[in-house]
């Protein structure tokens, strides 16, 4: 069988993050054009050494006082420090992810890894997100159940840990503030943080509470308001990173414009299809799609127009371009394989 698609070209332009590149050009019979374009493309994250070393000395205060706080918030009965530990655990979480982006972004890719190991930390805020939500789960009954039957709460002890945990905090910021506060897993912890403050100032409101009118069901009170807070940041946590599993378009990119955007300012451009955008880790897009040109348009020049406009408009610099030389849009086998699968499902 004879395609009437044109002659198959790939080129791969690599560009790493130490300044090395090659280009590879190969011709077959395939009755298609590929065009593999990577930009600026980076596949390891920019590294600063203060950076990773701030966020690794942040990680252990704040791991080592959460482990105190709980077994405070245990001995002292109050269920505001075991929530406040429970927002520290985020912090801590969110500590580990930004350091596991540094060390696993100096790791270069390789044949089985061929994108890296940046999608490690998605999995690990993935785990994080589904623990976060179980334990306010349990956190919330054991507030219904203090409400309902109130316990003794410890206010000495209370106040002692919610103030250290206040100091801690405040030190773990600081510490953020002498890296790249502009970086975005140092910009990300220190939000954390942040917010882990207000627990803490929540914990000292309490015991402040209870050892002056002995009043002990504020503590499960703001227990649950603490709970709150976390679930806010444990389901965009799960959103985004179940997204990312899932291949999902990255929220910020809606396909119908880009898609616009194309036909609108790349000349020679007829027609695209099989479009596909996904991310391998937070902030790093890729996208796969097939063009069709007009006649008599040079295939190198729109290609390189529609990576231009993927890079600059869109913030995808690594993506793949396969030209249909037969004039028309197909198909995408992906969408009829989806359909087949929806059709089966409503027949049964």
């Amino acid at each position: 069988m004879v395609s009437a698609r044109t002659p198959h070209i790939d080129r791969d332009d690599h560009h790493h993050g130490d300044g090395s590149g090659h280009h590879e050009g190969h011709h077959h019979d395939h009755g298609h054009t590929h065009d593999h374009g990577h930009g600026h493309h980076h596949h390891g994250l920019t590294v600063s050494r203060g950076n990773e070393k701030a966020v690794l000395f942040g990680f252990a205060l704040t791991f080592t006082f959460m482990i105190a706080e709980a077994i405070g918030g245990l001995v002292s009965g109050s269920l505001a420090l075991i929530a406040d530990a429970g927002h520290m655990l985020t912090d801590s979480a969110a500590l580990a992810l930004a350091w596991a982006g540094f060390y696993f972004g100096r790791r270069q890719s390789d044949d089985r890894r061929t994108f890296g190991y940046m999608r490690f930390e998605i999995l690990a805020g993935f785990v994080n997100a589904i623990a976060l939500i179980a334990l306010i789960v349990w956190i919330a009954y054991e507030a219904v159940m203090r409400i309902i039957t109130p316990d003794d709460v410890l206010a000495g002890p209370m106040f002692a840990i919610a103030v250290l945990g206040f100091f801690v905090n405040v030190g773990v910021f600081f510490m953020l503030r002498q890296g790249d506060a502009e970086h975005v897993n140092i910009k990300g912890a220190m939000l954390h943080v942040l917010g882990d403050l207000l627990g803490s100032v929540a914990a000292i409101v309490a015991a402040v509470a209870i050892w002056l009118t002995g009043w002990t069901p504020i503590d499960p009170i703001l227990s649950v308001l603490l709970s709150v807070i976390i679930l806010r940041s444990a389901w965009a946590l799960l959103k985004s990173s179940l997204n990312i599993l899932m291949e999902g378009t990255p929220g910020d990119i809606v396909l119908d414009e880009m898609r616009a955007a194309l036909l609108a300012e790349v000349e020679g451009l007829a027609a695209v299809s099989h479009v596909h955008v996904w991310s391998i880790t937070s902030g790093q897009p890729l996208a796969t799609m097939e063009i069709c040109l007009d006649a008599g348009a040079d295939p190198r020049a729109v290609v390189a127009k529609v990576k231009h406009v993927l890079d600059h408009r869109f913030g995808i610099t690594h993506s793949t371009i396969e030209i249909d030389g037969g004039g028309q849009p197909t198909v995408c086998p992906l969408s009829e394989a989806a359909g087949r699968s929806v059709k089966t499902a409503q027949a049964a």
